[in-house]
């Protein structure tokens, strides 16, 4: 591999990338260039191709054919270290690191150890670590294990390591997916002085608002190709008619006609994160519930409860008229309760498998089943939710938004309780729309639905009531028509004066 100049600045040119999964043709001859000292977006919709190219230009996946020029000269990342030795690094939408260890042990994962040096010095690497984080104002503590630490922050980790290795150009995926907004103002200072200091930046994301606030220039991409490039200043209506071709159309909350007590929280209490304290809820029928709060307020926790896969320390807990705090989540999925997990690949989903075989491990009579059956069926639910893939698609080869299709397919004909932990993570407005489209649909038909969001936007127009969590309580239970956005984000803050009502 050519040699590019060791701590000098670099330019990246990728020309005519091309990466086939089989028929799918993920990207399509792609042309892209990247300034040093620039701050570049990449926009799409879900499976346009964005996350594949980074991937390629960080050496995780190989390409099909193309060309990758670093200051003029072509190299070859075939895997994720000849990239890094380049200069090129990549932080991904789920953070490559380790649970289980601290985050000073993550922060030491590949960096070069200094010569004449058998063992890391953990001293040293501790004063390099507080130096970055102080340098871009981050709060991590060394010592914590990353298991504890908020999506935000392993972000922070993440950047911090990868800058210590040398990188020069930082691709960032969807950094700001599920992170609070002062942790985004945190990341987006932390680009900018990365950018003054003519290091190159890579915003790949589905965020307008994200990407006019922080790019200089923008490439969209669609169905694997390029359908612009465009500079500062940008204009929104046309950025998304590149990307769906079609202008952005309204979500709103649906119509709701309650019906009979569906759910109900007695004083009820549980562990895990911030937890949950003496927490009373009710809902009916053919609502539309969403949860909002800080990441570790007590959201998830409180749809685990409700799913049965958590049990409550304390209180009561009635489905349908129903005791069930001593049952399990089987006796709630008995019940017509149904949970979409947050992490699809860790949770809903399993990686090395093809659609078709996810649908046979669903089946709830018998093992066997026909290739050909499988195949069929694999095919009639990818038609339905317009999954780009066929049934011999792994689910790790499938982007955000079709790994969320996919788990959406799972879904039974007529549950009485939806439980979703943010369902629209990762996904693009036209995507995430689909999604809300095909929910109400079942609010229609009298299921009840609860959601998580760390997007307020999100709930206000998704929801017709919104619950808002502090440090494991419920401290404002509103509809949303009878509040805004300011009177949310400060209740998540915990401000007690639009939290006096609890």
């Amino acid at each position: 591999m050519t040699k590019i100049q060791e701590n000098g600045d670099i330019n990246i040119e990728l020309r005519d990338i091309r990466k086939n999964y089989g028929p799918v043709k993920a990207n399509d001859g792609v042309c892209l260039k990247i300034k040093k000292g620039s701050i570049h977006g990449v926009l799409g919709e879900n499976g346009a191709g964005k996350s594949t190219l980074m991937k390629i230009m960080a050496g995780y996946v190989s390409k099909t054919s193309g060309v990758i020029l670093a200051n003029g000269k072509e190299v070859d990342f075939k895997n994720p270290a000849a990239a890094a030795a380049v200069g090129v690094g990549m932080l991904y939408q789920d953070p490559l690191d380790f649970p289980s260890l601290t985050v000073l042990e993550n922060f030491m994962l590949g960096q070069p150890r200094p010569k004449k040096k058998r063992a890391p010095d953990k001293k040293d690497y501790l004063k390099r670590l507080r130096r970055a984080a102080a340098k871009f104002n981050f709060r991590i503590d060394p010592e914590a294990h990353v298991r504890d630490l908020t999506i935000g922050q392993r972000h922070q980790l993440e950047i911090a390591r990868l800058l210590e290795r040398g990188v020069k150009i930082l691709i960032l995926d969807e950094p700001t997916t599920g992170i609070s907004n002062e942790q985004k103002e945190t990341l987006f200072n932390a680009l900018r002085k990365l950018a003054s200091e003519q290091k190159s930046v890579v915003l790949v994301s589905h965020k307008l608002e994200d990407v006019q606030t922080l790019c200089d220039s923008i490439t969209v991409l669609r169905c694997g190709k390029v359908t612009g490039n465009i500079q500062r200043p940008f204009e929104t209506d046309a950025i998304f008619e590149m990307m769906f071709q079609t202008k952005p159309q309204p979500l709103r909350p649906p119509d709701v006609n309650p019906g009979r007590t569906l759910l109900e929280f007695k004083h009820l209490s549980a562990s895990g994160g911030a937890g949950l304290k003496d927490c009373d809820f009710s809902m009916r029928r053919g609502e539309i519930v969403g949860l909002a709060g800080l990441e570790g307020s007590g959201q998830s926790v409180f749809l685990r409860v409700a799913a049965g896969m958590a049990s409550p320390r304390g209180g009561s807990i009635f489905l349908r008229g129903k005791k069930m705090e001593r049952k399990n989540l089987h006796d709630f999925q008995k019940r017509g309760v149904a949970f979409l997990p947050d992490d699809r690949l860790g949770e809903a989903l399993i990686p090395p498998f093809t659609i078709a075989e996810h649908f046979i491990l669903k089946r709830k009579r018998g093992f066997f089943l026909k290739q050909k059956e499988a195949c069929a069926k694999a095919q009639e639910k990818i038609d339905e939710f317009s999954i780009k893939g066929g049934p011999d698609t792994l689910a790790k080869e499938l982007s955000g938004g079709n790994q969320q299709r996919l788990i959406m397919s799972f879904l039974p004909k007529n549950p009485s309780l939806l439980l979703l932990d943010n369902p629209t993570r990762g996904l693009d407005p036209e995507s995430a729309r689909m999604v809300w489209e095909y929910l109400k649909e079942y609010s229609r038909n009298g299921s009840g639905i609860i959601f998580s969001s760390p997007e307020i936007d999100e709930i206000l127009m998704a929801a017709n009531r919104a619950l808002v969590f502090f440090d494991g309580a419920v401290v404002k239970d509103v509809q949303t028509r009878d509040t805004d956005i300011n009177e949310i984000g400060r209740a998540i803050a915990g401000d007690m004066e639009y939290n006096a009502d609890y």
